[in-house]
């Protein structure tokens, strides 16, 4: 039996109620990993902060973890690449000097 086609107004409030449930999710998410870390750093009895033990004991922090590094990383690619323009030739080639040395 085919299925019966969702009209185009039931399909954005499918994927803007499913959008808004993600974003909820993100945010428990986001609230649960910020808490471990805020009861890790509150405890008295640690005198130096171990960030393998904060990894190895918050599920999902390792990951999110690389995720906002990779965010990052990305974003300092892009405005790497919009300030080129406004660097002077020889700014330019001192950065390929450095850039070549680390390959």
């Amino acid at each position: 039996m085919p299925r019966k086609a969702i009209p185009i107004d039931e399909k954005a409030n499918y994927n803007e109620t499913h959008e808004k449930e993600n974003i909820k999710n993100e945010i428990a998410n986001l609230s649960r990993l910020l808490s471990a870390v805020l009861n890790y750093l509150s405890d008295d009895e640690e005198e130096e902060i171990d960030i393998e033990y904060l990894f190895d004991n918050t599920e999902g922090l390792r990951e999110w973890w690389e995720q906002y590094r990779e965010r990052n990383r990305k974003m300092m690619e892009e405005e790497i690449k919009k300030s080129l323009s406004v660097l002077s030739l020889e700014e330019l080639k001192n950065i390929r000097e450095k850039i070549n040395e680390k390959q």
